[in-house]
């Protein structure tokens, strides 16, 4: 006969009423919960896209999950202007910029765009920091990676990283727009806290602050195909704001 001592039978006890607990709390799966939303994405069907299709970017290969996808409201009027007038006077070479870009896409929209411009510059100033080639090649153009790449595989090579935390944007504004055939370029003016420190192999600070919050200013430039279904923007260009 096997016997149990008062310690492990209180052990089981305690095992039973924690499950029970859990089961209460968390519920029970049934198969039809609804698959968490990335917020970066649309859904296929808005974008024209059969289920189950990936998403290409310009150059034909597949962008992964990482992208700029901005919503595409179905009643988007070329000749409506009221949310481009709301952000910039009519006349000035800004709403001019933003009027040609929702002649080519009568999706457009301004304060849309600008949303998922911050979530997109956390996003790439998150991947450069922990040296993530896989988000960061999904969110830029060729050539902007190219030169992001070759940046972290310098620090790799001494053996530095980054310790960063993004506190969040302050500021964020379309300061020009245009055509360049159907691509549509939008500079954006980025106003952003953030702490950052680079170490090198030792765990010694050689560069920023791991306690500070600083303010950083840059000016970046997104583009978009206009006639591609792909609702995909991509950083394009890049500048430090001094």
């Amino acid at each position: 006969m096997q016997y149990f001592d008062l310690g492990t039978i209180f052990f089981l006890v305690a095992a039973v009423i924690i499950f029970w607990q859990l089961r209460n709390v968390l519920g029970r799966r049934t198969g039809h919960e609804r698959p968490p939303k990335d917020p970066f994405t649309i859904e296929r069907k808005q974008a024209g896209q059969p289920q189950g299709a990936q998403r290409q970017g310009p150059r034909g290969g597949s962008d992964g999950d990482n992208v700029i996808s901005l919503p595409r409201p179905a009643d988007a009027k070329a000749g409506d202007f009221k949310t481009i007038d709301a952000i910039a006077k009519p006349g000035t070479p800004l709403n001019d910029g933003l009027r040609s870009v929702r002649a080519a896409d009568a999706a457009f929209d301004p304060g849309k765009f600008l949303d998922g411009a911050k979530m997109a510059y956390e996003m790439i100033v998150a991947a450069f920091a922990d040296g993530d080639r896989k988000t960061l090649k999904n969110l830029l153009s060729r050539d902007v990676y190219d030169g992001f790449s070759a940046a972290i595989g310098e620090r790799e090579t001494r053996g530095e990283k980054v310790q960063s935390s993004f506190v969040g944007v302050e500021k964020a504004e379309i300061v020009s727009a245009e055509m360049k055939g159907a691509d549509a370029h939008l500079t954006v003016r980025i106003v952003s806290q953030l702490i950052s420190a680079t170490v090198d192999r030792s765990g010694t600070v050689i560069d920023g602050d791991p306690e500070t919050v600083a303010e950083v200013k840059d000016v970046w430039t997104f583009a978009r195909d206009t006639r591609s279904r792909d609702p995909n923007w991509k950083l394009v260009a890049t500048e430090a704001e001094d």
